[in-house]
């Protein structure tokens, strides 16, 4: 349909004939096609039937030849010796037979290729030609004795020069050998002798298209003529109709009128004269109770313009006030969080002060244990606030190391929840990568793992290169996870009595995600393992 847009009812008409024009010469094409394709068949047929005469020609003038050297051989006069029954036989051969074009003579060989009568190329006879190859390097006399020792005798393609033209083409050759005498016989045909048919064949088809091209042509031309007549006819009672029907629309815009039914005369039209008029007198029916509405409404309008403005001041007000807030509120954050951090520091330092000079002491490690955990909740929200202010630069890092000190910062922690970590860890295994965000994901993990395990049990942390992947896993023995897929959401978590903010496998997520770290969580009613895949 966008085609016919702002189209002409005698565009349409010309598109459509010229389709058809189109059409006509599709057909034509496939005409051609067709008598091509059958042409190709035939010229196949003719090809392959012209070779099977050649070759039953060639091998009955070589199996005639072979009875009368066989006839002569058996009744052989006692005066005459071998040698000059051979030379009677060779030049009775080359008078006797042969083809008004000089291409159906009698040639012989012996087996070691001695050239022993050529009636065309006599100018070699006696010479060994054993190892001659043709230009396509086939060993012409070669094949021909090989073929000519087998009982019912053979055939061998080849290119030799032609005695009518003295240029090379390609031939076929039957070859069968007269044993007594060692002596292999043959003829030959051709090629381009079946070409010469199939031109004529070709020729003969290009005149009959030709014919068919200038017939149908023709038919088409004159069909477009009578059409493009009948289109203008057509178009220009179409045009006068509907100029009337323009004419009237125009008056109508400008004043209450309607059409004349004797004013239109092609049927189809016609029907269309009732409806225009109801539409008119409707449209000038509403167009009187639009106004009125009209009127009404700017009224309305007015008066909820009004509205709205006072409306627009308070929300103006309340966003303002929001975004205050907000503000206010990601201040107190950052600050709170700040403030944390010296105090943190401060109770860390003494602590282990107070151990150099007075030794382990069980109360001071739960104070330890506790305050490790809150300077991990620090950690997390500081990451939280930061991560999308702040660029973690990647460096090269030795993983087993890092890791290892990390489980040495929890160990306390762990004793202080009853349970002791046991570590598998490979030496020496880098790695590139942030080293806060690494933090991060060990430390939830440890986190999690002391929250979550049961009493007096151990969580057993393991590092290993396998293949091409670095894979970190987490192992505890805890309650089954419901939702492997949901933990990794924020603020959720599977007990509520276990506190927390449901931060940390958050952050977790979050990281592996934008370093394309594939997460591996199961779980069972035993033990729960979370598995890393760098």
């Amino acid at each position: 349909m966008i085609l016919l847009k702002n189209r002409t009812i005698t565009f349409i008409h010309i598109v459509a004939m010229s389709i058809m024009f189109l059409f006509v010469l599709l057909f034509i094409f496939l005409v051609i096609y067709e008598e091509y394709t059958d042409f190709d068949k035939e010229a196949l047929a003719i090809r392959k039937a012209y070779l099977q005469k050649q070759k039953e020609t060639i091998t009955f003038d070589v199996n005639r030849v072979l009875d009368f050297i066989a006839y002569r051989y058996e009744h052989k006069e006692d005066t005459m010796n071998e040698e000059e029954l051979k030379l009677n036989i060779i030049h009775a051969i080359e008078k006797l037979y042969g083809r008004p074009d000089k291409t159906g003579y009698i040639f012989i060989y012996d087996f070691n290729g001695v050239k022993l009568s050529d009636p065309m190329q006599g100018y070699n006879i006696g010479q060994n030609l054993y190892d001659f190859k043709d230009s396509n390097g086939v060993a012409v006399i070669k094949d021909l004795i090989t073929v000519s020792k087998r009982k019912e005798g053979g055939f061998v393609e080849y290119r030799w020069r032609k005695p009518t033209t003295g240029e090379e083409a390609s031939k076929i050759s039957f070859a069968k050998s007269f044993q007594p005498w060692g002596w292999m016989l043959g003829t030959g045909v051709y090629f381009d002798e079946v070409e010469k048919l199939i031109t004529i064949e070709r020729n003969n088809l290009r005149d009959r298209l030709i014919k068919y091209m200038m017939e149908i042509l023709s038919l088409a031309v004159i069909l477009f003529g009578l059409g493009w007549i009948s289109v203008m006819v057509v178009n220009r009672i179409i045009g006068k109709e509907i100029d009337t029907f323009s004419n009237f629309f125009k008056q109508t815009s400008m004043s209450h009128s309607t059409i004349e039914m004797e004013e239109i005369h092609l049927l189809e039209f016609r029907k269309m004269v009732n409806y225009v008029n109801s539409m008119v007198n409707e449209i000038h029916t509403q167009k009187s109770e639009l106004e009125e509405m009209n009127s009404l409404l700017e009224k309305r309008v007015e008066k909820k313009t009004e509205y709205l403005k006072a409306q627009n001041t308070l929300l103006v007000k309340e966003k303002n006030f929001n975004e205050s807030l907000v503000k206010a509120q990601d201040s107190f954050i950052k600050h709170a969080i700040h403030e944390i951090n010296t105090p943190l520091a401060v109770i860390i330092t003494h602590i282990d002060i107070f151990k150099m000079k007075f030794g382990e002491n069980r109360y001071l490690s739960k104070i330890e244990a506790g305050t490790k955990i809150i300077a991990n909740i620090y950690d997390d929200l500081s990451y939280m606030v930061k991560k999308n202010r702040f660029v973690y630069e990647k460096e090269r890092m030795n993983f087993s190391t890092f890791l290892e000190s990390r489980i040495y910062f929890f160990d306390e922690i762990a004793l202080g929840n009853y349970h002791t970590i046991v570590s598998h860890i490979e030496s020496n295994i880098m790695i590139e990568f942030s080293e806060v965000e690494l933090q991060r994901v060990i430390d939830n993990n440890l986190s999690n793992a002391i929250k979550y395990a049961k009493k007096n049990s151990e969580i057993v942390v393991k590092l290993s290169k396998q293949s091409k992947q670095i894979v970190l896993e987490f192992i505890t023995q805890s309650k089954k996870i419901e939702d492997t897929k949901r933990i990794f959401e924020p603020f959720h978590q599977e007990e509520d009595l276990k506190g927390g903010f449901g931060l940390g496998l958050e952050i977790v997520g979050s990281i592996c995600n934008k370093e394309h770290i594939k997460i591996d969580v199961k779980s069972t009613d035993e033990i729960t393992v979370f598995k890393y895949l760098f």
